[in-house]
């Protein structure tokens, strides 16, 4: 029987915090044989079904790639959807967005936008700053190599100022991360049955879960979240240690 998760209980043991590879927009229209632009505008529908149903299911933080420093590589026809879907998406949704306490934040590099697109990102960020019932980190023009690099020069900035002093340690080097300040990754999910991370949140990845869903993207939600939850629940998470031992085996 399929899940009903916008009226299932929160699941306190479940993920607090769930990124998202959301791949298969272009096999899904070419599936159907429609543009893909087609599929791009049914991925944002899918990504408005799934950060509806996330409260509900105990989760706190939803991070999604949305476009990566990569990305720019593709037909400028393309590019160009792409962005277009961005505008659309912030008139359509944004007033709701802030109204539901959703705040939005927008992780990586903000130098080389359009600038229509740089002024986008900065009024939903400012929108929604005030908001604290769920936390919407949208991964644009973002690499995990590149915001490895990018919080390096910041520490090394910091220190040519005089700022900072001593050993680096991975705390503060996090510091310098576009995720800083934000809940620690618990799992990684692509979609489409496609198993890499694609340089996806590398540094954040080091401990987290990762769930690989044979789904396109155009058609998540509830549901497939829902089997996220699940899987994590059946998962033994152990951070470099050992599982405690069971009374028989520490006897024995």
């Amino acid at each position: 029987m399929p899940v009903d998760p916008l009226h299932a209980p929160p699941a306190a043991d479940g993920p607090r915090h769930v990124a998202l590879i959301m791949d298969g927009n272009g096999r899904w229209a070419e599936r159907r044989g429609v543009p893909r632009a087609i599929g791009h505008r049914e991925g944002v529908q899918a990504l408005k079904r799934t950060v509806q149903a996330a409260p509900a299911l105990g989760i706190h933080c939803l991070t999604v790639f949305g476009f990566s420093t990569e990305n720019w590589r593709r037909p400028v026809e393309e590019v160009t959807d792409l962005m277009g879907l961005v505008r659309s998406y912030v008139v359509s949704d944004l007033k709701r967005l802030e109204k539901e306490g959703v705040r939005v934040l927008v992780l990586g590099r903000r130098a080389g936008l359009p600038a229509d697109i740089a002024e986008i990102v900065e009024r939903v960020e400012a929108t929604t700053a005030h908001n604290d019932k769920f936390i919407l980190q949208v991964a644009f023009n973002y690499g995990g190599r590149a915001d490895i690099v990018d919080a390096a020069q910041r520490h090394v900035d910091r220190v040519l100022a005089g700022e900072a002093t001593g050993p680096l340690d991975e705390e503060t080097f996090g510091t310098g991360l576009s995720t800083a300040g934000g809940p620690p990754v618990d799992v990684i999910v692509r979609t489409s049955g496609e198993q890499r991370l694609s340089n996806f949140l590398l540094w954040e990845a080091a401990y987290a879960e990762l769930v690989y869903q044979n789904v396109l993207w155009p058609d998540y939600g509830p549901d497939a979240l829902a089997d996220v939850v699940d899987q994590y629940r059946n998962r033994d998470r152990r951070f470099g240690g050992r599982a405690a031992a069971t009374p028989a085996l520490a006897a024995g």
